[in-house]
């Protein structure tokens, strides 16, 4: 069984176990970071999350993972074979994954792991700085999400989930596209995070959030 080291929390971890949902994969999610075992070190050299095992194949890097994944099982696809598709696909990948995250990491990082994983206080100014970010990367989603709501064809694609993973981890702290401004972005969200593989996730999520108070 694959073995995806990492708290689902991370939009990183949390992607790689969408696309296994969505491929129909079985996978154990186990703890990664600083204080996981000798386990996770080997499949992350710099103890960063998500670590991935495949029997004695190791792995690093959420990105890596996923087209790993897409490889090895290629049934129901993430990652399109067609030229133009994959490049668009792994475009949406980059600016979720650097560009929007940059940004929500921010507010995400100061809201809730600094008060609650290293006891202390967020810095408010990283915050707003965050949010001012937020409205272009925002409207320039509301601008390219086409009619079949999703980001590439008329599937699902690691473009949908890497958006839509970095957009769940400001709902977790109280920061969501304005839905009068960004309507289009809105009810995109609100489909991907309905569908099982995201609800899942984000259910176990919030359930260890509760738990932390």
């Amino acid at each position: 069984m694959m073995i995806v080291y990492g708290s689902s929390i991370s939009p990183f971890v949390r992607k790689v176990l969408v696309i296994a949902e969505e491929k129909g994969l079985e996978v154990d999610n186990q703890p990664g970071g600083r204080m996981a075992g000798d386990e996770f070190k080997e499949t992350s050299p710099f103890g960063k999350i998500p670590g991935f095992r495949d029997g004695d194949y190791v792995l690093a890097d959420s990105s890596a993972i996923a087209h790993y994944m897409d490889a090895v099982h290629p049934a129901r696809p993430m990652i399109p074979a067609e030229a133009k598709a994959r490049g668009t696909t792994i475009w949406y990948e980059e600016f979720a994954d650097t560009i929007l995250m940059a940004a929500g990491g921010k507010i995400f990082f100061n809201r809730f792991v600094a008060p609650k994983f290293m006891g202390q206080p967020g810095d408010e100014a990283l915050i707003a700085q965050g949010e001012a970010e937020l409205p272009p990367l925002c409207a320039y989603l509301e601008g390219v999400i086409p009619a079949s709501n999703y980001l590439v064809g008329d599937q699902l694609t690691l473009a949908d989930i890497a958006v839509t993973c970095a957009f769940v981890n400001l709902d977790y702290v109280g920061t969501v596209p304005d839905a009068a401004q960004f309507p289009k972005l809105t009810a995109y969200l609100k489909a991907m995070c309905a569908r099982p593989s995201f609800a899942k996730w984000i259910a176990a999520d919030k359930a260890f959030m509760a738990k932390m108070g």
